[in-house]
């Protein structure tokens, strides 16, 4: 009975407790009612802004930016490199989609343009400005992005650069098509830099996860001329 009586006393208290705590809950409520209903209107209108500007601003702007792309890709593509960046007075370049469309996907997609077009005029510097602000997102040409990183610094004469972007071109979204290439350009690096041992490791992790590759099936060799170079 005793330990009856004391589980009810107990529960009532329990019951006392709540009640207490949602008549606190209540009181606060009440004392700062304004200042709620002001934190769930302005969550509601940045939610309405948000989706607001990206239906009826950023979207048409993407279409846009889209089309206007279309003549930079094609001098692109015909090496006409200096056309595709600054446009041809008809039809915008890559630096005009990257100003006049900012935020927009194609906008970052003219920016890893603008990078390899600059690269491959031999303007290094502007090369790694472009591709460093190419948002990496998509699994191949973020890789492209960071090796290209890679190719401009090593044109600078800057290995050590270089070999980290090679590295971060590897193991971005590593897969069978742009990891072993970036290893082997890591590599290679290394070997510049008199650092054999490093580059070994770069070629036996190609020989193990990338075998069946075509720097793969014939990276015996490489392994054989850093290891006969470490030993030497």
């Amino acid at each position: 009975m005793a330990k009856e009586k004391k589980s009810e006393q107990q529960g009532e208290k329990n019951i006392v407790a709540v009640e207490e705590a949602l008549s606190k809950s209540e009181q606060f409520i009440e004392r700062n009612q304004n200042i709620l209903i002001g934190v769930v209107t302005l969550i509601v209108l940045i939610i309405a802004g948000y989706i607001g500007y990206t239906r009826f601003v950023l979207e048409p702007r993407e279409q846009e930016a889209s089309a206007e792309i279309y003549m930079a890709e094609k001098y692109f593509e015909q090496d006409s490199l200096r056309l595709a960046l600054e446009g041809d007075g008809a039809h915008l370049g890559f630096l005009d989609i990257i100003s006049d469309y900012r935020m927009t996907k194609t906008a970052n997609l003219a920016r890893y343009y603008a990078g390899v077009s600059y690269l491959n005029l031999g303007e290094y510097d502007e090369a790694i400005d472009h591709l460093k602000s190419f948002r990496k997102r998509d699994k191949m040409l973020g890789a492209m992005a960071y090796g290209a990183i890679g190719d401009a610094y090593l044109e600078l004469d800057d290995k050590r650069n270089a070999v980290r972007y090679y590295t971060r071109a590897a193991d971005h979204e590593p897969n069978e098509l742009t990891t072993p290439v970036f290893l082997m350009k890591a590599a290679m690096v290394y070997e510049l830099k008199g650092d054999y041992s490093s580059a070994l490791e770069q070629y036996k992790r190609v020989q193990k996860e990338y075998g069946n590759t075509t720097e793969g099936r014939d990276i015996e060799r490489y392994i054989a001329r850093a290891k006969s170079a470490q030993s030497s």
